[in-house]
């Protein structure tokens, strides 16, 4: 987009800000804006193989920023071993713990793009958390979502101490509540590569684990907003780990300065793949425009596609909805071409406003 911008006049002033709903690039985007370092750490996949992740911690703000999807996250398997059956955030865990060893205040974790349907179980017993089976006795490290109903109780006094004076923050890109018909198992699991019968094993699984939390915490899951976020990390760091859930957009947004920096903006552009009735559920523009609202400034959204309820976009705020695709391109030539067209498309869309 800047790249365009500058194509169709050199005169035009650019606050280049990256953005993120709490899912891939969070960190990316934190640490484009603040300045800060990656730390490198072992920790383990979705399937309990030693890997590589890496947290941020951005320059002088006192905390660290985690992308649950670099160790826990759906593109570190390959497509057969997608199954959230056997997969774990045993990893997450053990990055939120290495965080801590930063001395730091504060942690973020933003939770999208996740292999797992795990309640958050296994990032909870990376903390020192014990789940029991039927027996009292404690299940074994690495829990995955089916192992789900053999919880039959949970042992929190061993938890990692230093978690009750930490900020905990759980960034989440979408208000999906932990069971349900829009809960963690039904909407999102299938995208991991359960099956029809594995979704009803993991429902009954995170419908245990809610009905556990609410008689042992007082907590109910299903009235705490992205609770189902991530397979159901949101609700398990909330219950486990005294996490506190925010929009993921919010979080990046407070974090980078947004509001400060849209008091000099004239106009926002910003993008999404696809522009559609998810878009108001948390997701990177929905912030963007309520808050450009507030300040009185026009967005425009680029966008690979547009979908068919734009009416409750432009409802909320979006002054301009475009697509950067010709008609009729195919999804293959689009991806491959979305730079080009994303450049073309902001040079023509400046070059129209300039001429006024």
């Amino acid at each position: 987009m800047a790249a365009g911008i500058h194509a169709a006049s050199g005169k035009v002033q650019i606050i280049s800000l990256p953005m993120s709903d709490g899912g891939t690039g969070c960190l990316d985007a934190i640490l484009h804006a603040c300045g800060g370092k990656r730390i490198s750490v072992r920790v383990h996949d979705p399937l309990m193989r030693p890997i590589t992740a890496e947290i941020g911690i951005p320059a002088s703000n006192g905390c660290a920023v985690i992308e649950m999807a670099s160790a826990s996250g759906l593109t570190l398997l390959e497509p057969e071993e997608r199954d959230p059956t056997r997969t774990t955030s045993y990893g997450t865990g053990e990055l939120i713990k290495a965080a801590m060893d930063h001395h730091v205040s504060k942690i973020i974790v933003g939770i999208g793009g996740s292999a797992t349907t795990d309640g958050g179980i296994g990032a909870a017993q990376a903390l020192g958390c014990r789940f029991l089976d039927e027996n009292g006795d404690p299940l074994p490290l690495g829990m995955t979502g089916g192992d789900l109903h053999k919880v039959h109780g949970f042992d929190l006094t061993g938890r990692d101490e230093r978690i009750s004076g930490m900020e905990l923050i759980v960034a989440w890109d979408v208000d999906n509540p932990f069971t349900g018909p829009r809960g963690a198992a039904r909407i999102y699991s299938p995208q991991k590569g359960a099956t029809p019968a594995q979704v009803e094993e993991l429902e009954q699984g995170l419908c245990s684990l809610e009905l556990l939390v609410k008689k042992h915490l007082g907590l109910d899951l299903f009235d705490v907003p992205g609770a189902g976020a991530a397979g159901g990390m949101g609700g398990g760091m909330t219950a486990f780990l005294g996490a506190k859930m925010k929009k993921g957009i919010d979080v990046v947004m407070e974090t980078v300065g947004f509001r400060e920096k849209l008091k000099e903006a004239d106009l926002v552009f910003t993008g999404e793949g696809s522009l559609d009735s998810q878009t108001l559920h948390g997701k990177t523009i929905s912030g963007i425009v309520r808050e450009a609202k507030k300040a009185g400034v026009p967005v425009v959204a680029l966008a690979g596609q547009l979908g068919k309820d734009m009416e409750s976009l432009y409802k909320q705020g979006l002054t301009a909805a475009i697509s950067i695709n010709p008609e009729g391109m195919p999804l293959e030539t689009a991806m491959k071409e979305a730079l080009k067209n994303l450049r073309t498309t902001t040079e023509n869309l400046v070059r129209l406003i300039l001429s006024d």
